[in-house]
């Protein structure tokens, strides 16, 4: 990221003005919570993508740095490490947290596995939030740059969750295929279409994206699991 930076900055493809007018330190606008019924309702579907994602990047944490996250610690406290960090968000006027596919990427690239160097990397980026020089300068990142490493992480992503379809011996049958296919269809149906496959339920609240993708799977699995056992339990009887 850094040669591309450089290099787009000597082709005069960075905009520093941005960097020029900002300050050199900024503290957040701290906001105090309030009930809003709007709000809860557009989070409700995120809710969906962040279990779905959350699950899938502990698991292909786990496959990257060799361990089983889902068993040690567990599901429970890594969900409920997610649920702590969203609370103490709120309560100081920020987004709700998740886990990122694209550290999954950093993981794997890096090898750098340590959890202390980790939370070093975590109190620096606390502390980098208050710089706003910084900030800009993340912000100049000519958008050929972000792509070139979102790329790179993303294709490391997907390369993993290969792998661990793999390693969990997933079977490639009719039913997973289609289960996989319907999936990466609706979920990624933003980039091919004009408009993504979703399901409005307001004006300013609707399920599409990841969310959709995550429902669709747990109810195709419901509806052609349910078929196939009635059609075993037929033939037994035939």
């Amino acid at each position: 990221m850094a040669v591309g930076y450089t290099l787009s900055l000597i082709l005069g493809q960075v905009d520093t003005s941005l960097i020029q007018q900002s300050t050199m330190v900024a503290v957040p606008n701290f906001t105090l919570p309030k009930f809003d019924f709007g709000a809860i309702m557009i989070t409700l579907p995120v809710i969906l993508a962040v279990s779905m994602e959350h699950i899938g990047d502990i698991t292909t944490n786990g496959q990257v740095v060799g361990k089983n996250f889902i068993e040690d610690p567990g599901l429970n406290r890594t969900v409920l490490g997610d649920g702590l960090a969203t609370l103490v968000a709120s309560l100081l006027g920020g987004p709700a947290n998740t886990t990122y596919g694209e550290n999954t990427g950093v993981l794997a690239i890096t090898k750098n596995y340590n959890p202390s160097i980790l939370r070093l990397t975590a109190v620096f980026a606390i502390i980098l939030s208050f710089i706003a020089k910084f900030g800009a300068i993340i912000r100049t990142i000519p958008q050929s740059v972000m792509g070139g490493i979102s790329l790179m992480l993303f294709s490391m992503i997907a390369l993993v969750g290969v792998k661990t379809i793999k390693n969990e011996g997933v079977k490639l049958n009719k039913t997973n295929l289609i289960l996989m296919a319907s999936i990466i269809f609706v979920g990624l149906s933003g980039l091919f279409l004009s408009e993504p496959i979703g399901i409005k339920i307001s004006e300013a609240v609707s399920i599409s994206g990841l969310s959709l993708a995550a429902l669709v799977g747990v109810i195709l699995n419901l509806i052609i699991t349910k078929f196939e056992s009635s059609k075993s339990r037929k033939e037994v009887i035939a």
